[in-house]
């Protein structure tokens, strides 16, 4: 396999294996690799250099943005650093309260200030949080409200180097960031240092893109903008939200999770620090349904980035539905969901790399990740052996205080998901099914924090699990070999589409269930969880989430008003991240409509087919930059279909060049029939038509609209009240022909470990 690898990548055999190279003198063939790197800088009195094919860590992204700086763990010199650093963090006290750019009138009563804990070890207090006011709400309100066209008008190199300086001092503060995290949100320090670096990564990344695509005379922001985080990544994903909001000119109201504002706060800190005006950023911690309602609720708000439950979600949706922008739109809703996420493994794969995977995938960060592993699916010839030693390596796992670099699990973030977990699991043993847990000696440190110890279920079928588990729960499924394809149906009627993984060794199976499955971002032959920002664009599709995908080439864009034309095209074609592979071509449709203008007389639709083709980019795939050994791709699909409403005839003729363009289908009410009859067969084919669009038996995941702001509330009310993915209506009114084509998209990313199978085929090639 390998060999036939290199051979298709241009490689002789003497890269391969260089004894079959009988040029080679045998002086050659012998000698110590290591005496070789030495002698590579001896001319210029350095030891060894890098190869100038294989870039610096530094450099991993082209020279485009730096990446973000790591600790190496295995360093004594560098655990000694880290350890004063974390006793210098225990010692700071640590606070959260409303973070305002005009101080509102505060609150008399001090025992306002509530206590935040340590989830791995009660007694260990590690600050003080105070819930923000209604009145400083009001006033965090007013104030985003007053300066947003400030911000919007300030110019995007402006923004981007206030991110950039705050991605900076983030770095520098790694540290003290990593004791924060292990002690607020219970993060191991290999989870704490990935956090922070994601989050240097998020600023640079959307920083890099709005001073290279932005400019303030053509990209209009939406407003303010309210960004509700989780507490599984509260410095993260609080900070992604954060910066891209900035980036794209909102101004912006945090809202952080109720279990880790310390962290939020710290952030807060750093970006005001770096020149983030505090008018632009404010922080309001509470609880969601207070302090979070109160400012989804606001009309000032235009736009919402929610990362979170679906459930949350839909009340999110139901919030917003009876309100519309400054421009009579809809107000944008992001959100990223949870997932039921699989991994399908064949008996062709490597069963020591299966496990290792795994165990990353589903207990890592005690399982609390959107993209960890809940149902492991082997095929039954393996199933097994895979299994004996997957319960093995359950036994090494080392549960405990993450102050403690040995531990490798550990807690939960509360007793409200200790207690939901364990009832699940309980709920499976009452049911017959067998529950694996590794029996672990309970200390007293542990008895006194939120732990669940790492749990393995053997289902019967997927039916058997009915909602996604939070937490260090693995379920366990067998196959068989020629049920794969309705394995994979089971997966995706799931409804969820978030994080999907395979092994295998066989080229014609990872085609198979890439092209098959419905998700987000799929993992192929290595662990699901670590999305890399602008490498693994992350986010997913249906019941987990709405798009677009954080660290992609597109968020950016959802946070605006209004755009050019061409910006799905700049944004794949900037050398942010690497490099386009194929670029969609124009779908037969949209070629059949424009002729069929042409030979009718509608010219105007004629060059408005001219130019959504040339707009739209559907079937576009792009390599993405990233490690040696991993092949990142990153592509543009339609959506299944869109519901088409318009009362004008020519509305609606805009409304199906749209879609055409993307290459996806037009949802039409019975109305239009007669319209559809005059068109090309192509066309026809293209175009349902339904009596009631309404029904749960139409499917369609978005909906183009031209009509007045009433008919856009009543259609998204009904919508909210549809269960199901959350789906958003984009509004014009009539005449109006700029439809924003990367509505009608998803984004998928496909990451594969290149050398699973027996050796990294990059380096073995490169001469």
């Amino acid at each position: 396999y390998l060999v036939r690898r290199l051979l298709e990548n241009g490689a002789n055999t003497s890269f391969v294996n260089r004894i079959a190279d009988r040029t080679l003198e045998i002086e050659d063939l012998v000698r110590d690799p290591v005496v070789v790197v030495e002698q590579l800088g001896s001319r210029e009195g350095r030891i060894g250099l890098p190869h100038p094919s294989i870039p610096l860590p530094i450099d991993l992204y082209g020279g485009t943005r730096p990446n973000s700086i790591g600790l190496d763990l295995s360093d004594e010199a560098r655990l000694a650093d880290l350890d004063q650093a974390l006793l210098a963090s225990a010692a700071l006290q640590w606070e959260a309260t409303a973070m305002l750019a005009e101080p509102a009138q505060p609150a008399a009563c001090d025992d306002a200030w509530q206590p935040a804990l340590n989830p791995a070890d009660r007694r260990d207090l590690v600050g003080h949080v105070k819930e923000a006011t209604p009145a400083e709400v009001e006033s965090a309100l007013h104030t985003a409200a007053g300066y947003a066209s400030t911000w919007a008008s300030t110019p995007p190199a402006e923004r981007a180097a206030a991110l950039e300086a705050a991605a900076h001092r983030m770095q520098c503060a790694t540290t003290r960031l990593i004791g924060l995290l292990m002690r607020e949100a219970g993060k191991t320090a290999a989870n704490a240092i990935a956090e922070v670096r994601e989050a240097v990564d998020f600023l640079r990344f959307y920083a890099l893109q709005s001073r290279r695509e932005f400019a303030v005379d053509s990209h209009k922001p939406l407003g303010p903008v309210v960004c509700i985080s989780p507490w599984n990544f509260p410095l993260a994903i609080f900070t992604g939200q954060v910066a891209a909001a900035l980036a794209a000119g909102n101004a912006v109201l945090a809202k952080p999770a109720e279990q880790t504002p310390l962290v939020a706060a710290e952030a807060v800190r750093i970006l005001w620090a770096a020149g983030v005006p505090s008018a632009a950023l404010q922080m309001l911690p509470g609880r969601g349904e207070i302090v979070g309602a109160s400012l989804v609720d606001d009309g000032r708000v235009m736009g919402v980035l929610f990362t979170g439950s679906t459930e949350v979600a839909r009340i999110l949706q139901r919030s917003v539905a009876q309100r519309v922008d400054v421009h009579g739109r809809a107000v944008t809703l992001v959100a990223e969901t949870g997932g039921q996420n699989a991994m399908i493994v064949d008996s062709s794969a490597l069963a020591e790399q299966v496990v290792a995977d795994v165990v990353a995938s589903a207990f890592d960060s005690a399982g609390q990740r959107c993209s960890a592993l809940r149902v492991l699916c082997v095929q039954e010839e393996a199933a097994d052996r895979v299994l004996d030693m997957l319960r093995g390596a359950m036994a090494q796992l080392r549960i405990g205080n993450p102050g403690l670099l040995a531990t490798d699990v550990g807690p939960v973030i509360d007793a409200e998901a200790k207690a939901n977990i364990e009832r699940h699991i309980d709920a499976m043993r009452t049911k017959g099914r067998r529950v694996h847990q590794p029996i672990h000696t309970a200390s007293e440190l542990a008895r006194r924090g939120s732990f669940v110890a790492p749990t393995l279920i053997e289902l019967e079928g997927l039916a058997d699990l009915q909602r996604e588990i939070f937490g260090p729960v693995l379920h366990f499924v067998r196959y068989r070999r020629n049920e794969l394809d309705a394995l994979l149906e089971q997966i995706n009627a799931t409804g969820y589409g978030l994080t999907l993984g395979l092994h295998t060794r066989i080229d014609e199976t990872i085609d198979r269930v890439t092209s098959m499955a419905h998700a987000g971002n799929v993992y192929v032959n290595r662990n699901m969880v670590g999305a890399v920002v602008g490498v693994q664009p992350f986010g997913g599709e249906g019941l987990s989430g709405t798009g677009p995908k954080a660290g992609g080439p597109l968020y950016l864009y959802r946070l605006l008003s209004s755009r050019p034309d061409q910006s799905i095209a700049v944004a794949l074609a900037a050398p942010t991240n690497g490099e386009l592979a194929t670029i969609g071509k124009p779908a037969s449709g949209i070629v059949a409509l424009q002729r069929w203008a042409d030979h009718v007389g509608r010219k105007p639709l004629s060059k408005l087919c001219t130019r959504f083709a040339a707009a739209a980019a559907g079937g576009t795939t792009r390599v993405l930059l990233g490690p040696t050994g991993e092949s990142n791709l990153y592509t543009l699909l339609p959506r299944q279909a869109v519901v088409c409403l318009a009362d004008d005839e020519t509305d609606r003729l805009v409304q199906l060049a749209a879609v055409l363009s993307v290459g996806s289908r037009a949802v039409w009410p019975t109305t239009s029939e007669l319209l559809r009859d005059q068109l090309p067969q192509v066309v026809q084919d293209s175009i349902v038509i339904a009596h009631d669009w309404t029904s749960q038996n139409v499917v369609f995941d978005v909906v183009l609209l031209h009509g007045s702001e009433a008919e856009l509330r009543e259609i998204a009310t009904a919508l909210a009240l549809r269960p199901g993915p959350i789906i958003a209506v984009h509004r014009l009114a009539s005449g109006q022909t700029d439809i924003a084509l990367e509505r009608l998209l998803i984004e998928r990313s496909l990451s594969i470990n290149t050398a699973a199978a027996g050796g990294n085929a990059s380096l073995m090639t490169i001469g």
